[in-house]
């Protein structure tokens, strides 16, 4: 690969590092909206099938970001990517620690009470979704290369799916239990939600199979990869 290759490389995986810790910051801001969505009029332990997070909607991308970049560029880089991503979350707690310190001042259009309200419980939502997600996205990696080695680089589907399916299980199961432990939902929300959550994710994983092989070829086709080969950025 020529050096002229390796920057272009290298500027992707920067960009899509970028991509991944917007979308995990995101989520952890804006967990405490819920939405439905009803494909189905099913009723699940008394809650409707689909009542979930709005912050479940970028989460699903972080783990395609890092299947991509693990069958591309390796397990380390996207090992590295995670713990970049750790460190970006415990960032943007420490601003709104200190913005929630800050006291608004009288003609402030977003006051005190509610800035509270939209992000007073972010520190736990942080809190709470580093551990679930320093666990599932590492679950993750782990599976991914796993079954990589296991099928010698074939059969894409089956490790981007199978290693999603059970992270996103891992990081569902967790973080409904902490947010539940916390006092932020309720425990009678608890089964609704981690089936609700969980099965979201399930059809979001198969939706994005699609768009990991379009990666995947194009990357191998702009930088001339072959089956199970990456890209050594040292």
């Amino acid at each position: 690969m020529t050096l002229r290759d390796k920057l272009a490389a290298q500027r992707i995986y920067i960009l899509l590092g970028a991509l991944f810790i917007t979308s995990l910051v995101v989520s952890n801001l804006i967990f405490q909206k819920f939405f439905y969505w009803y494909p189905l009029d099913v009723e699940i332990f008394g809650s409707k099938l689909f009542e979930i997070s709005v912050g479940i909607l970028p989460y699903p991308i972080t783990f395609l970001i890092t299947d991509l970049i693990s069958e591309i560029y390796g397990k380390k880089r996207a090992n590295d990517v995670v713990v970049t991503g750790i460190f970006a979350s415990l960032f943007s707690l420490l601003i709104i620690l200190v913005a929630d310190l800050v006291p608004a001042t009288p003609w402030s259009y977003v006051k005190d009470d509610m800035f509270k309200t939209v992000f007073g419980n972010s520190i736990i939502a942080v809190f709470a979704s580093m551990l679930t997600y320093l666990f599932a996205q590492f679950v993750d990696i782990q599976i991914y290369h796993f079954w990589k080695r296991l099928t010698k680089g074939k059969h894409l589907w089956l490790r981007n799916n199978f290693s999603t399916w059970f992270s996103q299980f891992v990081d569902t199961f967790t973080i409904v239990t902490l947010l539940c432990s916390f006092g932020i939902i309720d425990w009678s929300n608890f089964k609704g939600l981690l089936i609700s959550g969980f099965l979201f994710k399930v059809f979001v994983a198969a939706c994005d199979t699609p768009l990991l092989y379009l990666g995947v070829y194009l990357f191998r086709k702009r930088f001339n990869l072959k089956v199970n080969e990456e890209i050594d950025l040292l």
